[in-house]
């Protein structure tokens, strides 16, 4: 579920906005399939510039008190910390990953108060339209028990069935807003959440491996034993195959196993194995 999208659903009456550039969270939405596509073919470095570029022109400038504003600069956090992952820039990761969920809470906030405004003027309109209802609904009855009905009590009658149907569809309308605004409302905690979670996790993944590359004696010897491991676990996802490839180069830039397996990945080709091998020297011939 996409909160900005059902949030115009929820929200009973709005001010008309005027004319503006291009928002922030319609440009990461054009962006982000590019970005996406970009991620799935291993360009890390490529998203990673152009996410923290729009970072650093257009977070800065967001409404706080727009959380369709702020949700887009949580996903753009979140696109980063992908773009890191992939890069093997873990550390990085967790930092846009705790700041995501920072500014998922502030959007939370934010969301409840404007949507508490919103969910008040339902109930409040709710009660009214029930309580008119109700009372057309037994002014409806009164008519119905007469003998007979008079031209104009036809009319009344139409009248009042008009005015119930319309009510009804009013109520009908404002209970699903209210199911929406609680939706909106349980979407961007569990947004929180899952920041939170992730970045949680991620830490824990960065704790294992220096306990692992103590344990292992260097982080030469520690490289030089997970990019087996890496290499034999062909049945993952090439993303993640790729992300730890990049983690291990970070770690050993000088390891050249983990160089080859990487570029294996991204298709390219090892120059270094195809540099030609000096020819060995030929004996020379014994003089019959």
């Amino acid at each position: 579920m996409n909160p900005n999208t059902i949030l115009a659903a929820a929200v009973l009456v709005a001010a008309p906005a005027p004319a503006r550039a291009e928002s922030l969270s319609e440009r990461v939405m054009v962006a982000r399939a590019q970005w996406e596509a970009q991620l799935e073919r291993g360009y890390s470095a490529e998203v990673r510039r152009a996410v923290e570029a729009m970072l650093q022109k257009d977070a800065p400038s967001a409404n706080p008190s727009d959380f369709n504003d702020l949700h887009a600069v949580v996903a753009l956090r979140n696109l980063a910390a992908r773009a890191c992952v992939l890069e093997g820039a873990w550390e990085d990761a967790v930092k846009y990953l705790q700041e995501a969920a920072a500014i998922a809470g502030d959007n939370a906030s934010s969301a409840n108060s404007l949507l508490s405004k919103v969910r008040r003027q339902h109930e409040d309109k709710l009660a009214e339209w029930r309580q008119g209802i109700a009372d057309q609904e037994k002014r409806m009855k009164d008519l119905e028990a007469q003998p007979g009905l008079t031209t104009e009590q036809l009319k009344l009658k139409q009248q009042l069935r008009a005015f119930i149907e319309e009510r009804q569809a009013a109520v009908a309308h404002s209970e699903k807003s209210l199911r929406t605004i609680d939706d909106i409302l349980a979407q961007l905690k569990r947004d929180q959440a899952s920041y939170e979670q992730s970045a949680a996790q991620w830490q824990g993944f960065i704790a294992k491996e220096r306990l692992e590359s103590a344990a292992a004696g260097s982080v030469q010897v520690y490289v030089a034993q997970k990019v087996e491991q890496v290499k034999a676990d062909d049945a993952r996802p090439r993303f993640e195959r790729l992300a730890y490839g990049r983690r291990l180069m970070k770690l050993d830039p000088q390891n050249r196993d983990v160089q080859r397996f990487v570029n294996g990945l991204m298709g390219i080709q090892d120059l270094a194995e195809d540099e030609p091998k000096a020819a060995p020297a030929r004996k020379p011939r014994k003089k019959a």
